[in-house]
């Protein structure tokens, strides 16, 4: 008998991650793995968890779904990523798909397409919802960038950060708390595969943001 498919859920939503382990619970071949609410709390998590999948949400506090992804795929590269959201505008396909994701699904899919989709994302294959194809295929006509992964909002970052910014001197400029600026400036170096500020602030200026 083969096992079950362990499935990881994050949503913010509270309602939505009950929902979701009643509904794979409804299922012998899938196997409720655990949960998280934020970004964060899935990072430190799904390692532990040892999940087959993760059924991930995008709009998430603190670490977006987009970074969360990018995180956890950079210590797993094998771990398979089915986003599951409400949004399905070209910047997020785009951005959860180069940060890792196997698959993505929008929330209002059937439940027999749903599974369906999380055994296929299981044995390696890739899954696009039709309602957000013509996204990925505007950006394949066009000339990719990692740029197309970050918000308005990390842009704006990033090209502070490529001024030289401390993160107190972003916070200060954008209104935000030093906490916060910190946050954005994990989730860029996360989507952007970097792992300095001062390897983002030169990328940044060569690709035209912020002052050489």
């Amino acid at each position: 008998m083969t096992d079950p498919v362990r499935v990881f859920v994050v949503d913010d939503h509270p309602a939505v991650r009950e929902g979701l382990r009643a509904f794979i619970d409804t299922y012998p071949e899938l196997e409720h793995a655990g949960e998280a609410a934020d970004g964060e709390a899935a990072v430190e998590a799904v390692p532990a968890a040892r999940p087959d999948v993760v059924l991930m949400d995008l709009e998430l506090p603190g670490i977006d779904g987009v970074a969360a992804i990018a995180r956890l795929r950079a210590r797993d590269p094998g771990l398979a990523v089915l986003v599951l959201t409400s949004f399905g505008s070209e910047e997020r396909v785009i951005g959860a798909l180069r940060a890792g994701a196997r698959g993505y699904l929008m929330k209002e899919a059937g439940p027999s397409e749903l599974v369906t989709a999380i055994l296929a994302v299981a044995r390696g294959e890739a899954v696009l919802d039709p309602k957000v194809a013509q996204a990925v295929i505007s950006a394949a006509a066009g000339a990719p960038s990692p740029l197309d992964s970050l918000t308005p909002r990390e842009r704006e970052v990033l090209a502070l950060v490529a001024e030289g910014l401390t993160n107190a001197e972003l916070a200060e400029r954008l209104y935000i708390s030093p906490r916060t600026a910190g946050v954005h400036v994990s989730n860029i170096l996360a989507k952007l595969g970097m792992s300095s500020r001062t390897e983002a602030a030169a990328w940044a200026v060569r690709s035209g943001l912020g002052v050489a």
